[in-house]
């Protein structure tokens, strides 16, 4: 009896010691939750001249200033001609950052070139995107227009 009490003891010991921390992801949001999130495009700037065989750098501050978490982000580059995506980062399940000091930074190099589908004499818009676990209320996107010569 007293082994089985020391198995139960210790499986269950194995099962709490496992167990994931799922204290990040303990929080609620009701209809009524106000998120009031904004994308701050840092870099680019448009005022800069770029050309084939740049790097471009990203810089967006995904921002909650209501203080609630930042869930899901992206950042697309396509072209403002024909609407031809040529860059979107994070994908997938890796959009959703789950940033509960209601603050998230996206960074990221991009090389200006052919094989990646960007063109010489072209216009660009560069769309910052934030949004909570689901749906699209309280999504807010910024946006920035620039040329490669």
């Amino acid at each position: 009896m007293k082994k089985l009490l020391y198995l139960l003891a210790a499986t269950a010991i194995l099962f709490t010691a496992c167990k994931d921390d799922d204290s990040d992801h303990d929080h609620e949001h009701g209809e009524d939750t106000e998120y009031d999130y904004h994308a701050h495009i840092m870099s680019p700037s448009d005022a800069d001249t770029k050309a084939l065989g740049d790097t471009l750098h990203i810089h967006v501050d995904f921002e909650s200033h209501a203080g609630e978490p930042v869930h899901n982000v992206n950042v697309r580059i396509y072209s403002k001609a024909d609407n031809t995506e040529v860059y979107s980062a994070p994908i997938g399940e890796e959009q959703h950052v789950h940033a509960m000091s209601g603050m998230h930074t996206f960074e990221a190099d991009v090389i200006l070139s052919e094989a990646d589908g960007f063109a010489a004499a072209t216009d660009y818009v560069l769309e910052a995107k934030v949004w909570p676990h689901e749906g699209e209320e309280g999504e807010v996107m910024s946006s920035l227009e620039f040329s490669i010569q």
